[in-house]
């Protein structure tokens, strides 16, 4: 092998960029000449975003969120047609093996590219931790903290004003954000897309509250598990006291990743030209408890993330 390709695909996540820092340096550093491919999947149909990053050009990144190569949703990628000309262009620059940092979408592409003669390893980056196989993602445990800090925030501004606090963070199909922050957090309820929650039972913890003379209450919502405006309607309904909604959006992926998300970067990157230089393939680098290990692509892909539903009753239990 004499030339990899390393890519960052979907939604952004800090600690992309360390993990692309390993991947160039532990190339350069093995005898592998490298190219960064920009904004994700939709740069393979494109010659113009290939670059060939040095060592000096991946410099001074592994404290920046987001991601240097840039990244792209690529809906085009999921038809046979132009799956063929993105694998057709990797071998055409020369590509033999491709790091492919991102989720389940960019797995699902990976495979593709993989059913037509090109070497991948993946990395999972994404803040949702919802990859099958692994105990966290790059990105997820940053972006957790950035939530905490906004719960600490915010619960200052509900107890002075003895208010109810409903804020809606990111987790459109998956609750594990929400759940991690929620419980870290100290959340009266946390409501996400796995569980289903009862407005009644939200209600009765709330009013419990107030008559234990609790000045203030937070609500953790996944975006994907309920309509915040209109559970905000439903508790005002049920309970005379002040409601405030605050959605976090976006803030969420941003920032500097911490130090968990640098070293997962710098740990999967690495492992991956590894991986390739030892002629693997169809694999992703997985954090297991301590250690960095690789397992089937198809093992990340054929089932969902488990639901950690004792956190979730904890969560209830310490609420009370």
């Amino acid at each position: 092998m004499a030339r990899i390709g390393v890519l960052t695909s979907g939604g952004d996540a800090p600690g992309m960029n360390a993990a692309v820092r390993a991947v160039v340096r532990k190339a350069i550093s093995s005898g592998l000449d490298v190219s960064g491919i920009k904004r994700g999947f939709a740069g393979l149909f494109d010659s113009d975003e290939f670059v060939d990053p040095g060592m000096d050009s991946v410099a001074d990144i592994i404290h920046r969120g987001g991601t240097i190569l840039l990244t792209a949703r690529a809906p085009e990628m999921f038809q046979p047609e132009n799956q063929d000309k993105a694998a057709e262009r990797l071998k055409a620059e020369g590509i033999e093996g491709l790091v492919i940092i991102g989720g389940d979408g960019s797995f699902q592409a990976a495979r593709c590219l993989e059913q037509r003669g090109i070497r991948t390893i993946g990395i999972p980056g994404t803040i949702d931790n919802d990859i099958n196989g692994t105990d966290l993602t790059i990105g997820f445990d940053t972006a957790v903290n950035t939530i905490l800090e906004a719960i600490n925030r915010l619960r200052d501004t509900a107890t002075s004003h003895e208010r109810i606090f409903i804020v809606e963070v990111m987790g459109r199909d998956s609750g594990h954000i929400a759940m991690a922050s929620g419980l870290a957090g100290g959340a009266e309820s946390i409501v996400v897309p796995e569980m289903k929650y009862d407005i009644e039972v939200i209600c009765r913890r709330l009013i419990r509250g107030i008559e234990c003379r609790k000045s203030h209450s937070i609500i953790i919502v996944a975006e994907g598990a309920a309509d915040v405006y209109e559970l905000d309607k439903e508790i005002r309904k049920r309970i005379e006291t002040e409601t405030r909604v605050t959605v976090l959006g976006h803030i969420q992926r941003g920032g500097s990743p911490n130090a968990v998300d640098r070293l997962l970067g710098s740990r999967m990157g690495s492992m991956a030209v590894d991986l390739l230089n030892e002629g693997k393939r169809g694999l992703v680098t997985v954090a297991r408890g301590q250690s960095i290990v690789p397992v089937p692509l198809t093992e990340c892909l054929q089932d969902k993330k488990p639901f950690a539903e004792d956190l979730y009753e904890l969560a209830a239990t310490l609420a009370r």
